[in-house]
């Protein structure tokens, strides 16, 4: 679903800053990350001008067809711009072809000159021309899950709705009824199909690992990255990854501050009665919706030092330092479990 947004400066006239300073210090390339880069914001109206110039911009380059843009802020002003052919990841991009510029907002217009393209971002439009001075006109939107606000059917188990932490170790929730990082579900599960949804905040001045970063962690042995990736290239250690050990099939990680999805069908490793595993463990995920992972062999822990066993155990929100929040998680189990 995409509704298109022509202009978000009626949504700023709140001066109020929602501002969370991560308490764990993050390292980046090996040096200490400055506290600068550690600001996040939790809504849109405290993002500021730049983030209503970030995000996904969509529409036709004059001779070519279909035009992607996804505009990554970088802070004071700066942004990367990648260019998709085709259209928007899982709506019409290859995942290959693409142009990368950068733009800068001087004197309240946000030019774009690099890589050979040219234009200017304005009132929820990005236009200009290509390296070889086609014309293009994009319009900015906002694309959602088709399976945000998920119902769950009647033998689900609800995790979370807003209503309490009942289900939660060491829970916090925010004003707004959001479940907060850095917990894990009281109960322990074995296999089961689970559906989350998560936010990840707004970190112009962050970079990497360092920029809405978290993770599920299932049976704490297996996670799927949850990253603020929107723009980079899709690797297995950024959103929708199988930590370090397969990146998404398609990179499909929406801006700063969507909600997405993670719909995430889980087996867990088989042993005998000695402990010997007899099978692996087995995962299907679908981010945003499109299928990134089709019954993947998960071999060992995504992380080193942790011993697979058969056991029950429950399901971690990785707290990496910044404030990533989360609604609507529920899960079903099967009914013929051969444990």
């Amino acid at each position: 679903m995409i509704v298109i947004m022509r202009s978000f400066s009626q949504g700023l006239l709140g001066l109020a800053l929602l501002v969370f300073q991560a308490t764990s210090v993050l390292a980046f390339q090996g040096a200490p990350i400055p506290t600068k880069a550690k600001t996040a914001y939790l809504d849109a109206s405290s993002g500021g001008a730049d983030f209503t110039v970030q995000g996904e911009y969509v529409g036709r380059r004059e001779g070519h067809g279909r035009l992607g843009a996804q505009v990554v802020a970088e802070g004071d002003g700066r942004f990367v711009i990648q260019f998709l052919y085709g259209g928007l990841p899982g709506e019409g991009w290859d995942g290959k072809t693409k142009s990368k510029s950068v733009a800068k907002t001087m004197e309240e217009r946000t030019i774009i000159d690099g890589g050979g393209w040219s234009g200017l971002i304005a009132d929820g439009s990005l236009r200009g021309h290509d390296r070889d001075g086609s014309p293009f006109t994009l319009q900015r939107v906002v694309r959602t899950s088709p399976t945000e606000g998920l119902v769950p059917p009647p033998e689900a188990i609800v995790l979370f709705d807003g209503k309490d932490l009942a289900e939660w170790t060491n829970a916090s929730m925010s004003e707004d009824h959001l479940l907060n990082v850095g917990t894990f579900t009281k109960r322990g599960f074995r296999d089961f199909t689970l559906h989350a949804e998560f936010r990840t905040p707004f970190m112009p001045f962050a970079r990497g690992q360092g920029r809405g970063n978290s993770g599920f962690y299932l049976l704490r042995l297996y996670e799927v990255q949850v990253l603020d990736s929107f723009g980079l290239e899709g690797k297995a250690n950024e959103c929708g990854a199988l930590y370090t050990k397969a990146a998404p099939n398609i990179h499909i990680c929406y801006p700063p501050l969507s909600w997405q999805t993670y719909d995430i069908t889980f087996r867990a490793p088989r042993f005998d009665t000695d402990g010997n595993k007899l099978d692996n463990a087995v995962i299907t995920v679908r981010h945003n919706g499109i299928l990134i992972h089709d019954e993947v062999v998960l071999r060992e822990s995504t992380h080193k030092g942790y011993v697979e066993k058969d056991q029950l155990a429950p399901i971690l929100l990785q707290n990496h330092g910044t404030p990533v929040q989360f609604r609507n998680i529920w899960l079903t189990v099967p009914k013929d479990d051969d444990r």
